[in-house]
């Protein structure tokens, strides 16, 4: 089987010698075990870049330029023809008065499309009457890439957005206003800025994610050299294959323990909790009187089981749903996001008071990150995520306010779910740090 520069120079000499082709290319080929995919990507000066990794490790998709964007998935998924897949998401706020700088959605069909089922590779190129914008996407690909190593730097200074002050009175106003309106339960937010002493490579911050941070989706999407966003999420917002969908409530969280007894304990803890319990069946309610209006049938996991991460134990409970014929997938992304695990319930209260409160404008944290096809379509819930910008890193983590909700508490469940990415960073080896400052 060829190697990918065969596969990439097979295209090249195909786009100047044949007759047109109206929508995409595709070749298998074998990729080499010494080399990992998200190094590759890294080397690669074609933007915006894409990198998803689904929760059970079976697919990988790199995807890099644009034929096309779109910043409605309705007409995004309109577009497509049958065997290709439209890249990106849908941010929490953007275009709203709050936050006009972030897009509502940003979805791209892409020039170049590496994809990995199980053990097989693929490349494809999308066409789609725009072949000079494939040529010149394939013309800059670099077949070198760099050994990538760990993110190594020192962190010079970290900010809460709101720190624990203001985040002890906002929830206060959180549980005054569940007592006395509609509002059962609000997701409130912090944001922590770190300020490092050197540029962080988002590549870097992923792959180590990757390797560590295991039963997770894995994306990253870069619009420019200067930001990323990336993320490492337990949590799905629906899978569809034609009629049939899989969502999921994943509420309700404690840490993991010191060792196997005290794990099993706060598993015990986790699983028997009223607050809890109760948090994550609200989450249910919602996803199911979202989905009953255009589903034939729709089934729920009776009980909450645990899903236990590196740093975290969550509740989850599984639905599948049979849809109505005709359903898109666009509608799928209305009606499920955002959802009350990312945002409250009811959700335009919830969001209310989320705008009205909280001291930073979310963006792409708690929007939802994945693609389109008109076969399939799959979107994660982009939490346990972070923005890359040069030397600073924003990492996000919400915890859902309920009555019953402590400071206190909710202050430390934020720590852990920070630290799904923050503990990736390692200091830099001293003799490193000495040749650079001294």
């Amino acid at each position: 089987m060829t190697d990918l520069s065969q596969a990439i120079a097979r295209f090249i000499e195909t786009l100047s010698t044949a007759a047109p082709i109206k929508n995409r290319l595709s070749l298998p080929f074998t990729w080499p075990a010494e080399l990992d995919p998200i190094a590759w990507l890294d080397a690669q000066p074609i933007f915006p870049k894409f990198y998803w990794q689904t929760r059970d490790g079976n697919e990988e998709v790199i995807a890099l330029g644009q034929v096309k964007t779109f910043s409605d998935p309705d007409t995004a998924e309109r577009y497509l023809a049958p065997d290709q897949r439209v890249w990106g998401g849908r941010s929490f706020d953007g275009r709203t008065e709050r936050n006009q700088r972030c897009l509502q959605s940003f979805f791209f069909l892409p020039c170049i499309e590496l994809s990995r089922q199980g053990e097989n590779w693929s490349v494809a190129i999308n066409l789609n009457e725009e072949p000079l914008r494939a040529q010149a996407a394939l013309s800059k690909v670099t077949h070198k890439p760099q050994h990538l190593a760990g993110p190594e730097c020192n962190i010079l200074s970290s900010e809460h957005s709101p720190a624990f002050p203001e985040w002890s009175n906002m929830i206060d106003r959180a549980l005054t206003a569940i007592d006395a309106t509609e509002l059962q339960k609000v997701v409130l937010a912090r944001k922590t800025s770190l300020t490092l002493d050197r540029s962080l490579s988002a590549a870097q911050l992923m792959k180590a994610s990757r390797d560590q941070n295991v039963s997770n989706f894995h994306f990253l999407l870069a619009l420019d050299e200067k930001h990323c966003f990336v993320g490492s999420t337990p949590e799905r917002l629906f899978e569809r294959h034609e009629c049939e969908m899989q969502t999921e409530a994943l509420a309700g969280t404690i840490g993991r323990g010191n060792d196997e007894q005290h794990d099993e304990e706060l598993a015990h803890w986790l699983l028997n909790d009223q607050k809890n319990v109760y948090e994550n069946r609200l989450v249910v309610d919602d996803i199911t009187s979202r989905l009953k209006g255009c589903t034939e049938s729709l089934e729920v996991e009776q009980t909450p089981h645990l899903v236990q991460l590196r740093k975290v134990q969550h509740l989850k409970r599984d639905i599948s749903a049979a849809l109505h014929e005709g359903v898109p997938s666009a509608a799928l992304l209305d009606m499920l996001q955002p959802t009350a695990a990312v945002a409250g319930l009811p959700r335009h209260l919830a969001v209310d008071f989320i705008v009205d409160n909280e001291p930073f404008a979310r963006g792409w944290y708690s929007g939802s990150v994945g693609y389109l096809s008109a076969k399939k379509s799959e979107f994660c819930v982009a939490i346990r995520s972070a923005l890359v910008m040069d030397n600073v890193l924003h990492l996000f983590a919400g915890a859902g306010i309920v009555p019953g909700s402590q400071p206190e508490s909710e202050w430390k469940e934020l720590d852990r779910k920070v630290s799904t990415l923050m503990s990736l960073l390692k200091p830099v080896p001293e003799k490193t740090a000495e040749k650079k400052f001294g």
